[in-house]
């Protein structure tokens, strides 16, 4: 089954780069930049769609549209097509050989059904014009998709569960939650990319020059409604934005010391001292990052980075849980 790995192994990277090359496409603004799907403007590629683009640009020079755009949201939609490839295969392979797969074929297969949802969420993202809800989606469905993918992976690759050990097992719900807090800290992070409310605060730990600045969660926090209006239609007030970076910055807070926590629990714990330095050296990271892109005006490597370092942190608590489930 050494194949088998090898192929789990080339579609964990993938996905890992597909998560982070989507950040990139929707911190540079060209999530738009073809305005159709899957193709661009009915064309494989931008450069067969290069009338079409230049019509667009020649009415709206200002608009979302461009020959840049066009190409990053193109390569975008390579990369997630040959991981959809990938995952079919690894789904096919794992069904036919069922009996030698750790675990069986179930968890292939679902991941082969959140791909497609994640291709529908793609498109949905374009035909919806970005509505945040849709945004947000995508990009907990990209999340899943790697952290599946590394439970499969590390099934596979650790098929004999290590001895029990009651220390170790009394960490299993501590680091289940310290996933739970991690995901819902990354939904909270794709809420405020997707609403553009990254600038909401450029101080720190100051937000507008006070601790509670004014804020309105209501249209904040409203799930269906188009991208920089309330639920009514009227325009996204500056509060509400102040609402949504706000509660990213608390549960930032709230991870931030619980995962300290569960790290200073864990190098206390046999055999997992590694484990410990990785998920710190990674929250510090993030947390690193989150700051500067407060303090540095959210200059697009810092944002993609911090996108891809949610993305390492997660897989850090999936790996860790993993191996304490596996005891």
């Amino acid at each position: 089954m050494t194949f088998y790995r090898n192929l789990l192994l080339a579609a964990l990277i993938l996905t890992f780069g597909v998560v982070s090359l989507g950040a990139y496409v929707r911190l540079s603004d060209a999530g738009l930049g073809c305005p159709d799907w899957p193709g661009c403007y009915g064309k494989l590629t931008p450069h067969h769609a290069a009338d079409a683009i230049d019509a667009e640009l020649a009415e709206r020079p200002d608009g979302p549209v461009s020959h840049a755009k066009a190409w990053k949201e193109m390569a975008h939609r390579y990369f997630a097509g040959t991981l959809g490839l990938l995952v079919l295969g690894i789904a096919v392979l794992g069904w036919r050989q069922q009996r030698t797969v750790a675990g069986g074929p179930g968890l292939p297969w679902l991941l082969l059904g959140l791909i497609v949802f994640q291709a529908l969420l793609g498109m949905w993202t374009v035909t919806q014009l970005l509505k945040p809800l849709v945004v947000t989606a995508h990009l907990l469905g990209g999340m899943a998709t790697l952290s599946l993918l590394l439970w499969v992976w590390l099934r596979e690759r650790s098929r004999f569960s290590h001895a029990y050990d009651a220390r170790i097992d009394s960490l299993r719900a501590a680091a289940t939650l310290g996933l739970a807090l991690v995901v819902t800290q990354i939904a909270l992070g794709g809420w405020v990319s997707s609403n553009y409310a990254a600038l909401a605060c450029t101080d720190f730990p100051l937000c507008q020059g006070v601790w509670m600045p004014a804020m309105d969660f209501e249209p904040g926090f409203t799930l269906h409604r188009e991208l920089g209006e309330t639920a009514t239609g009227d325009l996204l007030p500056m509060t509400a934005l102040t609402a949504i970076h706000w509660a990213h910055r608390v549960m930032a807070l709230i991870v931030a010391l619980y995962l300290g926590w569960l790290v200073l629990r864990l190098l206390r714990a046999p055999g997992y001292a590694g484990m410990a330095l990785v998920v710190g050296s990674l929250l510090a990271l993030q947390v690193s990052l989150g700051i500067s892109n407060v303090l540095l005006s959210l200059p697009l490597a810092v944002a993609v980075a911090h996108n891809a370092g949610a993305a390492l942190l997660l897989a850090s608590l999936v790996w860790l849980n993993s191996r304490i489930y596996r005891r």
